[in-house]
């Protein structure tokens, strides 16, 4: 760690190295200067941390070093010392930019303690700033200034400047595909393909041709080549999501196409060699899915070579009503309404929800207020109306649509009675209604394959 740099602008010489003695101990490197026109050459020069201050100079007096201070926002601590000590003094020292002010005589321990506490302060609103400075409304396609999120903002920059692969993690609806999407942006491979595939949406035995591709004849439906993600994105990026879901056949060949970057495509006969980057996300923990046996130990630590785990809207403090705010503008556009902001009891309401569906849950939220309410701000009554889920718990609180009657989705009588697929779309669609539209937790729910919903929705849109 670099030492601090302290510079002690002060006349009198013995005194000056008085201070000095009492400064060493601490560690800074330290600085004298005999006169004000010597003070401010120094300041320049020598760019110190902390400035020990005479008000009264030969050549000037110390309110003028401290407005060229000031003016030159060097960000210098400064302790006024001076042995005309008067509250006044005092006062014009402080409104000037002074940190502290310490009367002569000065007491050692008191001279250290109060050079420790200014240099701390300044550095912590060093820090500040430049989180302030960087924390924008967005970054890339992330909203949120708080500290939570300017840590991944940093992890994710200096990730994509690197060819390692990249596992984020995060409860579901935190943005795990928006920050694939950064670390490809700011990459050298910006330019080339960002291939996204979901390995919880594609069945399970078509998810090889979908990264790999097939060759015609492959397999039945195969009628002609076809080329996966791993082909379309060379030199650019693939990112996974759930790659839990992915089968453990399926994970044994995507470990050696990233060790070896080679692949065949199913009913192949020669190898493909290309250049991708690798991003990978999973909403569960990733060391419990190596535990529970869907995720292979050697493959998670061949992709987990930098992590970067998405914090829940929950724990992100005020970027509740940044993002809300945002969600607001961006539909009362679209819907034509007139909504500008929230009422306090509403944003209460916000803050101590807790957003278990996190981003999406908020976006969806603001966009049901907008569609269903009138006005210019949305009020709190306006927010109970929204039906809500608390950890896969519905809360009716739309009073105008019943709860549903189980009693009534069985047959009373013959001519009750409808086919069975439409007993089991009916099935199907309220579960995935009551778990938020997130199939993986349906499909465990229904005891069923996460590509069995797939293969049924694509059904009924077709039909």
């Amino acid at each position: 760690m670099m030492k601090k740099k302290l510079l002690i602008i002060e006349d009198d010489i013995a005194m000056a190295t008085v201070f000095e003695e009492y400064l060493l101990p601490e560690g800074y490197e330290i600085q004298m200067a005999h006169s004000g026109e010597g003070g401010l050459k120094a300041i320049k020069d020598f760019r110190p941390d902390g400035i020990l201050l005479d008000m009264f100079l030969p050549d000037m007096h110390g309110s003028d070093i401290l407005k060229a201070v000031q003016h030159d926002s060097s960000g210098a601590a400064i302790i006024v010392i001076t042995g005309q000590a008067s509250m006044k003094t005092a006062v014009e020292a402080m409104q000037l930019g002074a940190h502290d002010f310490v009367p002569k005589p000065v007491a050692p321990e008191r001279l250290r303690i109060s050079v420790r506490n200014v240099l701390e302060s300044v550095e912590l609103k060093q820090i500040v700033k430049t989180y302030e400075d960087v924390s924008l409304d967005s970054f890339q396609d992330f909203i949120g200034k708080s500290p939570k999120m300017q840590a991944v903002y940093t992890v994710l920059k200096n990730a994509a400047q690197s060819k390692a692969s990249v596992f984020v993690t995060g409860e579901s609806g935190t943005g795990k595909e928006l920050a694939a999407r950064a670390v490809h942006n700011l990459s050298g491979r910006q330019n080339k393909p960002l291939e996204v595939l979901n390995c919880a949406a594609i069945p399970h035995n078509l998810l090889e041709s979908e990264i790999f591709g097939h060759v015609k004849g492959a397999f039945t439906g195969a009628d002609s080549d076809r080329i996966g993600a791993a082909a379309r994105a060379d030199g650019g990026t693939i990112f996974l999501d759930e790659l839990g879901e992915m089968p453990m056949d399926l994970q044994a060949k995507l470990l050696r196409f990233i060790q070896t970057g080679s692949f065949m495509p199913v009913g192949g006969r020669s190898m493909q060699t290309v250049d991708v980057r690798f991003v990978c996300a999973t909403n569960r923990d990733p060391l419990t899915a190596v535990k529970e046996g869907l995720l292979r130990e050697d493959l998670y630590y061949r992709l987990n070579v930098i992590p970067v785990e998405l914090p829940p809207l929950r724990e992100r403090g005020a970027d509740i009503m940044l993002l809300a705010e945002h969600f607001l503008a961006r539909a009362a556009q679209e819907e034509s309404k007139a909504f500008k902001g929230f009422a306090k009891d509403a944003e209460n309401w916000f803050y101590n929800y807790s957003w278990p569906g996190n981003v999406r849950e908020l976006e969806n939220v603001i966009r049901r207020i907008v569609v269903l309410n009138e006005g210019e701000h949305v009020e709190r009554p306006m927010v109970e109306m929204v039906e809500l889920q608390e950890y896969g718990e519905t809360q009716p609180i739309i009073k105008a649509i019943p709860a549903y009657d189980g009693g009534l989705f069985l047959p009373q009588h013959a001519e009750d009675i409808r086919p069975l697929k439409e007993y089991e779309k009916d099935i199907i669609q309220a579960a995935l209604k009551a778990c938020s539209d997130n199939i993986t937790e349906t499909s465990k729910r229904l005891d069923i394959n996460p590509a069995t919903i797939h293969r049924k929705m694509k059904s009924w849109r077709i039909n």
